[in-house]
């Protein structure tokens, strides 16, 4: 490498500096405290495991992400963490092995091995709560509430929430009776929502059932709530099981419909995370972003691999994204500047403003920048007899 090129950082990786690192700290704290007045206990897993524990039940594209590694003591295949959700129901199943419902939050670095989409970080830090040991919506009600207040605290307005439930799919597509290699053509065709496409291929194979016809209504069903009533006229009654789902979709809209500023949208060809999912999934919209800020959804029985299945939803988020998101401008970081000077009085009046929390730089001897150049807006000034706190004038 040049040497003129050492700063240089890996495509995808970024490094937050002042004022910002010191927002994001604050924005951290202020979620993990959120999250443990929800009685949501705080876990910090490794950043490197055994492959085949890091990637257990994740699918294929977790796999893509993960950066391998060997090794050095045991010659095993080891993984950075692409995401942490997967380690928090390890620690679940195989260490704090709970009958009772389990929260559990965490905050960390994971490391992409590639973006998702041009110009996205590879090292987000994620935030997440996980709840396991409830089948019921009651869990997915409150880590969807969960999810709400996390954007809620940090002042992240009209959110719009977006809900599915890979179950629906799921029930239809086991009623085809098509082989896995067409099922999984039928998958990639609904998940582009090719309504077109889909009608072609069921008229090349002479199919007209009424799992083809519900497949086909499937790909239309999204919009607001209302698409539910649709849902249960057109799928439901030839498919009871679907009725279920539809009424869990209900049940947590209707549970967040008197959230301020909220947009509800459904939508039941939403087949996000389709290999990991097996329930329902909630994404969180804002205005101009061009992506989720938030993603969360039911992931039953993950635990089976590490010994003890238990049902769980969660959700998680990149914190990095949150804080461009977060009204910055609000938060002002007031930086009060010292001169240098070895009055007893003056060193008593710094210990107690940092006592307070206050922010306190002391100029060192010798030095000629003035305190704005310190980026300090106040100063220590001595006056009759005292050090008292001045206004700096630019």
């Amino acid at each position: 490498m040049n040497t003129n090129n050492r700063w240089l950082l890996p495509e995808g990786v970024d490094e937050i500096l002042p004022p910002k690192a010191i927002l994001l700290e604050q924005i951290c704290r202020k979620i993990i405290d959120l999250y443990t007045t929800w009685g949501y206990e705080f876990v910090i897993p490794p950043m490197v495991e055994y492959l085949e524990s890091l990637l257990t039940a994740t699918g294929e594209d977790l796999d893509l992400q993960t950066y391998k590694i060997t090794d050095q003591i045991s010659g095993r295949l080891m993984g950075v963490r692409a995401d942490i959700t997967p380690q928090v129901a390890r620690i679940d199943a195989h260490l704090m092995k709970q009958d009772t419902p389990t929260r559990l939050c965490y905050l960390g670095s994971v490391l992409h091995s590639r973006s998702d989409s041009f110009g996205d970080s590879r090292s987000p830090l994620q935030l997440g709560a996980e709840l396991f040991g409830h089948a019921g919506v009651s869990s997915d009600i409150e880590i969807v509430k969960l999810m709400l207040a996390t954007l809620n605290s940090l002042e992240i307005d009209n959110i719009c929430i977006d809900i599915g439930h890979i179950g629906i799919f799921r029930s239809l597509i086991s009623e085809s009776k098509l082989t896995p290699e067409k099922e999984m053509e039928v998958f990639e065709i609904v998940k582009r929502k090719a309504k077109d496409e889909l009608k072609k291929f069921y008229k090349k194979l002479k199919i007209n059932d009424n799992s083809s016809k519900a497949l086909l209504d499937l790909v239309d069903l999204h919009g607001d709530v209302s698409i539910l009533e649709d849902a249960t006229k057109s799928i439901a009654k030839f498919f009871p099981e679907v009725k279920k789902h539809i009424n869990e979709i209900k049940a947590v809209s209707e549970s967040i419909a008197d959230e301020p500023n909220l947009s509800i949208n459904v939508d039941l060809a939403e087949l996000r995370g389709y290999n990991y999912h097996t329930g329902m999934i909630y994404t969180a919209y804002v205005p101009d972003e061009g992506k989720g800020v938030a993603f969360g959804g039911r992931y039953d029985d993950i635990g089976r691999a590490f010994g003890r299945a238990r049902p769980a939803t969660g959700f998680s988020a990149d914190v990095k994204q949150l804080l461009e998101l977060h009204n910055c401008e609000k938060v002002k970081i007031t930086r009060i500047f010292a001169p240098s000077d070895s009055d007893p009085a003056l060193k008593k009046k710094i210990k107690d403003l940092r006592e307070q929390g206050k922010i306190v730089v002391q100029e060192l001897e010798g030095q000629k920048h003035t305190a704005v150049e310190m980026n300090c807006s106040l100063s220590l000034i001595h006056e009759n007899n005292d050090w008292i706190i001045k206004d700096n004038k630019k």
